[in-house]
């Protein structure tokens, strides 16, 4: 347990500039807060405890306003930075070394029953605000932009934006930088795509024209 926390406690301090000492982390740090209920919540989950297995994870919300259900799969170095409004589902998996900014949803999509949550790879940065939904799988080393609602599987090494999400970069290679800044904006490719096509038409419309006046 406590190489665990040394361990989430190490990440914490690589991926985020503003982690000053390791007291600080461990004090004041909801997500490493959330991510402890979840490991002692997931215990008495998997030891069929539901009752207080919830409980835990209700008074992690209280506290934290970061909800994680017991039932969840998470691997190790998870880093919830500004974790405000994040929500974690039940049949959701997540893998190593991920890092999940704040309102960020591993949502179903209805009342199924079963695995209806997403599964995400290791290395997986999802941005602020992200929706990933339904019983997906996100692969290794994704990155998903701030504000993408995910609604198909994304393989692996690529970056995925928009609402509905789709890829628009993809190299397999790790991803180290966590920029949600610098991020191709596929709506403006494509206007701009649909503003080059629009000239076009112009010189064409002015071509025939200056034809039919010459005649």
């Amino acid at each position: 347990m406590f190489d665990r926390i040394r361990e989430d406690i190490a990440a914490i301090k690589e991926r985020d500039p503003a982690a000053r000492s390791t007291l600080e982390v461990l004090l004041l740090y909801d997500g490493f807060r959330a991510v402890r209920y979840y490991r002692i919540a997931n215990w008495f989950f998997r030891r069929k405890m539901f009752f207080i297995a919830r409980w835990f994870s209700q008074r992690c919300l209280r506290k934290t306003n970061i909800e994680i259900h017991p039932g969840a799969t998470i691997g190790r170095r998870l880093f919830i930075d500004h974790g405000t409004g994040v929500v974690i589902g039940e049949t959701a998996v997540i893998g190593d070394d991920c890092t999940i900014y704040q309102g960020v949803t591993l949502g179903g999509t209805g009342k199924d029953k079963g695995k209806r949550h997403p599964t995400l790879g290791n290395n997986v940065m999802v941005g602020a605000g992200a929706k990933i939904l339904g019983p997906i799988k996100i692969g290794n080393n994704v990155r998903i932009a701030a504000g993408a609602v995910v609604l198909n599987d994304i393989p692996d090494g690529c970056t995925a934006v928009g609402v509905p999400a789709r890829v628009v970069r993809r190299n397999g290679a790790r991803i180290c930088e966590l920029d949600q800044i610098n991020i191709p904006d596929p709506v403006a490719q494509e206007i701009c795509k649909l503003q080059i096509r629009l000239n076009k038409l112009e010189e064409f419309v002015s071509t025939l024209t200056k034809e039919e006046d010459g005649d």
